[in-house]
């Protein structure tokens, strides 16, 4: 039967991925969940058909390669700067302090350092694949606060590429027996071995990769382009863990971003994903399998210590430097429950270490419980942001300890923009959310001489606007008195462009009360929204499903040359359809 254990391997262990999969999507949870569960299934210490561990081990480490791979070529600086004030001190203060959390709870159950240090590091570091779900079901992946969380991963993530630096170099010295001197040039050695690896790959990589794939896209073969990505990543993997001394986690992630900075990185990234996909799955339950229950029994205080740090040390530790360093309440629990759970990077690094003796095996099963239960709660308590505020709205004292430093900035940008003399418009309007569309509008406006007033929840966004002489106001559209301080009474427009459904429907409702004759125009996504937009008056509404469809219609009828008389009389007719009775 040894001639079939592949086979047997990639065929049980892929079909209690997907049957789990599927149960934790329909339950609206992460199918990593369902994932984790299945390794448990097919696992040895459950009945019935038991996978091959170690051939479930080596796809689980193309699994690895291929998830680092795909980190780095998504990675972009640009996004990290754009809440550089916030993520980058956040994720560092909060990494630090759930690291020494989870250290110190190591070592009162009589672990090592160097394994406590790897219990801490792992419970810091949250899933990104689990945030940007949650972020997707709740519609806040474009928000000012879903721009943060985001971010605020994107450091934890370089924080953990970081650690795999230097987890082999702290391997190579734990246990050697040298003198001082002998162990700081070791360390130089093994440091400068991995600067000569990332100069080698972002250095001259960047340059003869991009080169590479664009000949074998000029084939014009699909399966030629795919191979090649394939074999770059593994290729950089590899060498860098034979030839350097790295982790191929570590060299993967240098791969992705070498390949990310090529103009084929969207078609790379699209042939990367479903073999990313398929090993991620088995990379996942490659862990559950490692899950001892036995372990767990013998010390449930360091699964309920290990739980209380991620589900309750991360979340108010990132609560904490939110709210000091003046962000709204929203973003403050939207970055700290997205932080509540962890997943692929804490496996990775506890792979890693693991491999070098620095973490013991009843650490994994340690970490695989947390996943699950935190990876299970983590879309319940997604669900508790929306009552949470409300609640501490609710309590006065309370808001205000929460919100004080975020009232006080944008206080401050207030008193600012009462100094500025008021300009002389004939027509003024206030637009909400400064987001791409956002800009687009103000930008038009500007063209025309019309006066704007800009209101978001990102306080960096607004003070670097206020810097620049332009109105802007600080805070949740949703509020009153935030309508009226961007002087909503007065105003003849109000543009709406936020992303978020229901921010959209609460905002033309408060502003309908506060003036009946403003002119209110909002964009939507979807022509489902349309009732709930009458109910509250809107005057008019973008929806982004029929100008797509006009849009592509216009494309088309321009490529088959049809007059431009018949094609916008085309558009309107999809647009009559789509669209059947104005909202008023």
């Amino acid at each position: 039967m040894h001639a079939y254990d592949l086979i047997l391997t990639l065929t049980g262990a892929l079909t209690a991925a997907l049957l789990l999969g599927m149960v934790t999507q329909r339950l609206r949870m992460s199918p990593i969940l369902g994932y984790l569960l299945a390794g448990i299934v097919v696992g040895p210490r459950t009945p019935g058909f038991v996978a091959n561990a170690d051939l479930a081990g080596q796809l689980a480490e193309v699994g690895i390669v291929l998830l680092m791979f795909g980190v780095g070529l998504h990675f972009r600086l640009a996004d990290l700067l754009q809440v550089k004030r916030i993520a980058v001190p956040g994720a560092v203060v909060q990494s630090v302090i759930a690291t020494a959390l989870g250290t110190g709870v190591a070592l009162a159950f009589g672990w090592s350092l160097s394994a406590g240090l790897v219990l801490g590091m792992s419970l810091a570091v949250a899933s990104t694949v689990v945030l940007i779900r949650m972020l997707t079901d709740h519609n806040a992946l474009e928000t000012p606060h879903g721009h943060v969380a985001v971010g605020w991963l994107i450091v934890e993530d370089i924080f953990t590429v970081v650690i795999l630096l230097l987890v082999p170099v702290l391997g190579s010295l734990r246990g050697a027996d040298m003198s001082a001197f002998e162990a700081v040039s070791f360390v130089g050695i093994g440091l400068a071995k991995l600067a000569a690896l990332i100069a080698l790959v972002l250095v001259i990589g960047a340059r003869v990769v991009p080169w590479f794939l664009t000949r074998v896209a000029r084939s014009r073969s699909r399966e030629l382009f795919t191979l090649a990505v394939l074999a770059i990543a593994l290729a950089v993997a590899t060498g860098s863990a034979v030839v350097f001394g790295a982790s191929m986690a570590l060299g993967a992630f240098l791969a992705g971003m070498v390949v990310g900075q090529s103009t084929l990185s969207h078609q790379a990234g699209a042939d990367a994903l479903p073999m990313r996909d398929a090993f991620a799955v088995l990379f996942f339950v490659t862990v559950g399998m490692q899950f001892d229950v036995g372990s767990l029994l013998a010390q449930p205080g360091l699964v309920l210590s290990s739980l209380g740090i991620i589900l309750v040390g991360k979340p108010l530790a990132a609560l904490a430097v939110v709210a000091l360093l003046g962000y709204s309440v929203r973003t403050a629990f939207t970055v700290a429950i997205g932080l509540a759970q962890i997943g692929e990077f804490s496996f990775i690094l506890a792979d890693a270490a693991g491999k070098l003796d620095l973490f013991p095996a009843a650490g994994r099963s340690v970490l695989v419980a947390s996943a699950i239960v935190s990876i299970a709660l983590n879309p319940l308590l997604f669900r508790l942001i929306d009552p949470i505020e409300e609640a501490i709205r609710a309590r006065p004292a309370l808001w205000r300890w929460f919100d004080r430093r975020a009232a006080i900035r944008g206080q401050e940008i207030s008193e600012r923009q009462r100094a500025k003399p008021a300009r002389e418009c004939n027509i003024r309007a206030i637009v909400l959310g400064y987001g791409p569309v956002g800009q687009t509008v103000v930008g038009l406006m500007d063209r025309f001489d019309v006066c704007s007033v800009i209101v978001d929840l990102n306080i960096d966004t607004i003070t670097e606007l206020s810097d620049a002489g332009r109105q802007a106001v600080y805070g949740d559209g949703r509020r009153s008195e935030v309508l009226v301080a961007a002087g909503l009474e007065s105003a003849h427009y109000l543009i709406v462009t936020t992303p978020d459904p229901e921010t959209r429907a609460a905002v033309v409702a408060v502003a309908r009360g506060l003036n009946p004759n403003l002119r209110i125009l909002v964009r939507a996504h979807y022509m489902s929204e349309r009732k709930t937009l009458e109910t509250h008056h809107a005057t008019a509404v973008c929806y982004e499903e029929s100008e797509v469809a006009v849009g592509l219609a216009e494309m088309l009828l321009h490529e088959i040359g049809v007059a431009n008389p018949q094609i916008e009389a085309e558009s309107r007719r999809i647009r009559a359809e789509l669209e059947p009775s104005p909202v008023t």
